[in-house]
């Protein structure tokens, strides 16, 4: 096989580190396993993210996603998980991930979990006329 599952996060330079803009990335492949029957789970992933001086590299997030098919895992937790890595790796402004997982037994689960660096603030909307 040429490529295979990894944990390693790559980055690269931003190319406009002085301004605040926003990088979105769906993800609508996403699969681990139900910690309790270890029946596979599949979501979508949305991530969105304001960079600061790095940003995510996207043949490495897609291997690092391949990653979690035959972990098993809540939800919550594998949400909150890829967040922090993400954030560790690449040090975002801010950074949300929106993890939208198909029905299960009736319920369909999604999960929202946001970072704010320290100090940032948005920039307030533009209203346009």
């Amino acid at each position: 096989m040429p490529s295979e599952p990894s944990k390693d996060l790559e980055t690269f330079d931003n190319p406009q580190p002085e301004r605040d803009y926003t990088i979105r990335i769906n993800i609508p492949e996403f699969t681990c396993l139900c910690p309790k029957t270890g029946q596979p789970d599949f979501a979508e992933l949305t991530l969105e993210y304001v960079p600061d001086r790095r940003c995510v590299e996207l043949k490495a997030l897609k291997l690092y996603i391949w990653s979690f098919r035959d972990q098993g895992a809540f939800h919550e937790a594998v949400t909150n998980e890829i967040l922090a890595d993400l954030v560790k790796a690449a040090q975002p402004r801010y950074m949300r991930l929106t993890a939208e997982f198909n029905v299960r037994g009736g319920i369909y689960t999604t999960v929202a979990a946001d970072y704010r660096a320290d100090g940032w603030t948005p920039p307030s909307p533009i209203a346009l006329p």
